[in-house]
């Protein structure tokens, strides 16, 4: 698989089992906008809970849709403060707007084994070529090894299509294009911290998947990710062929430890 996860990512938040959201919705970046606009930084998740059921900030006409929403954004992205992965995507989310897309697609993939599963499609399809949710579901068949019956894989395609094109890597709504993906600091931040997790060091960081996806040759990540280390979202020093890169700020409880 493209995007395979360690074993020693799992403690922060990274998921290998089950399914995943994707055999029944897209990485619901619409919702996710409209509960994180809804509740301060440091909500916990009792009171992520409260504000889908209760205070309906997702604007679900019935309760049955209202629980399946948050059912299906913990899966995603966690909603839990004490998870490295959803932590560390709350504390760069209302930094850069245009960024938010790329942090949840990231976040998504890092969570989500069946969205996971399509990744290489995206990642070696030429820009302007098509990508038809029939090539993701077929690459889901593949990672799955035939554990999949036909429909559940055409669901997996199609949301997997949506998500991609949510991120910014599709473009088009029946016939979708690959195109280049917006690439900012805070996105650069975060699919470096994902590699970190994943047991990446150093110059390491801005060659693994997470850092591919991002669309963007190694010199803009470097640009960018030196514009991250100014906003204190990561340290970045570079000398010579030397390359460092540190998470204090987002990983300050664990390094308290």
């Amino acid at each position: 698989m493209f995007l395979t996860i360690p074993e020693s990512a799992i403690e922060h938040g990274f998921n290998v089992e089950g399914l995943g959201a994707h055999s029944s919705r897209t990485m619901m970046l619409a919702e996710l906008r409209l509960l994180l606009d809804a509740c301060p930084a440091a909500t916990e998740m009792a009171d992520y809970r409260s504000a889908v059921l209760d205070d309906n900030v997702l604007l679900k006409n019935t309760e049955t849709t209202r629980r399946k929403s948050l059912r299906y954004l913990r899966e995603l992205y966690g909603l839990d403060p004490s998870i490295i992965l959803f932590r560390a995507l709350r504390d760069l989310w209302e930094q850069e707007e245009d960024a938010q897309p790329m942090l949840a697609l990231l976040c998504s993939l890092a969570r989500d084994p069946s969205l996971r599963s399509t990744a290489a499609v995206i990642q070696d399809a030429p820009r302007g070529s098509m990508v038809t949710s029939q090539m993701l579901a077929e690459e889901a068949g593949r990672q799955y090894r035939g554990r999949l019956n036909s429909a559940t894989l055409a669901k997996i395609g199609r949301n997997a299509g949506s998500s991609w094109t949510q991120s910014g890597h599709l473009q088009g709504r029946t016939n979708k294009v690959r195109v280049q993906a917006e690439v900012h600091p805070t996105s650069v931040a975060y699919a470096l911290l994902l590699g970190y997790l994943c047991g990446a060091r150093g110059q390491a960081l801005f060659q693994t998947p997470w850092a591919l996806l991002l669309d963007a040759p190694p010199h803009i990540l470097h640009e960018q990710a030196f514009r991250a280390s100014k906003q204190g979202w990561l340290e970045y020093r570079q000398a010579g062929a030397v390359t460092d890169v540190g998470f204090d700020y987002l990983l300050r409880e664990e390094n308290q430890a």
